[in-house]
């Protein structure tokens, strides 16, 4: 079985067992757990759910709207039939200073990309969406909010993404596989193997009105199959030529859907 079936689950689980149930500005009660961490090592498997169905082309349009169009209008989204953000859009379309709005006020994913190739070892380089001053201006304050970057002395690149809030049910199998290959895209193009990928979740949560969902995910425990394989165009060697048929999962099997209802 994979092994982003066992962390993940084995976290839902503590969650269930030990969380404390409370409210949260959705108004859809909530267990908690803090500090919850999970660490894989990208050459040797690629961390996506098997014990459901994860969209993961959904997941990889996401990445790259924020990372590599920077983007906070939705509608971009939109054109790639892709709608994860439809219910934060404004007024104007955008989802205010928010998430690709940060990185691209910045330049910060071009000083990581330069960073990379130039200063390999660097220990600065850290790519933050929280803007204390633009949180009034966002339509959700930045969830996955952190990155810190790293190159082992073997040529690999590790990365820790910090989330501040972690819904289990369905934002964290989006945000662990989509990282997990934006990580892989940066090594691709800044001549690095894939190293290390540390997700920590500040506050793990579980919805009240997830429980039964993901109870059902954990009686599949069992059942999981092997981790599928991550395929990237190996032509692609500017991150901002990638575009998502690039990035393509190999025998990608699972479980079947299970739905959730986001909480707003």
């Amino acid at each position: 079985m994979s092994l982003a079936d066992t962390k993940y689950l084995d976290i839902v689980q503590n969650i269930l067992d030990n969380g404390a149930l409370g409210q949260n500005r959705t108004g859809m009660p909530a267990y908690k757990l803090p500090h919850q961490i999970m660490q894989f090592d990208l050459e040797k498997e690629f961390p996506i759910l098997t014990t459901k169905f994860v969209a993961f082309k959904t997941s990889v349009k996401e990445i790259l709207w924020i990372w590599q169009k920077q983007s906070n209008d939705v509608r971009v989204l939109q054109q790639w039939n892709c709608h994860v953000w439809d219910e934060w859009m404004q007024e104007d379309g955008t989802i205010g200073k928010a998430y690709g709005y940060q990185l691209a006020k910045y330049h910060q994913v071009d000083t990581l990309l330069k960073t990379l190739k130039e200063n390999p070892q660097s220990r600065r380089m850290v790519v933050s969406m929280w803007n204390v001053e633009d949180l009034p201006e966002m339509a959700l304050q930045p969830c996955a909010f952190l990155t810190m970057w790293d190159v082992s002395a073997d040529n690999r690149l590790n990365c820790m993404l910090v989330q501040r809030s972690g819904d289990m049910g369905l934002g964290i199998p989006f945000n662990m596989a989509q990282y997990a290959a934006l990580v892989c895209m940066i090594a691709q193009v800044s001549g690095l193997r894939p190293g290390l990928f540390t997700h920590v979740i500040n506050n793990a949560h579980i919805y009240e009105n997830h429980v039964e969902a993901l109870k059902t995910q954990l009686a599949r425990r069992n059942e999981a199959y092997p981790a599928p394989r991550l395929h990237l165009n190996p032509e692609i060697k500017d991150f901002y030529d990638f575009k998502p048929e690039d990035i393509v999962l190999e025998n990608y099997q699972h479980l079947g859907k299970l739905p959730m209802k986001v909480s707003v």
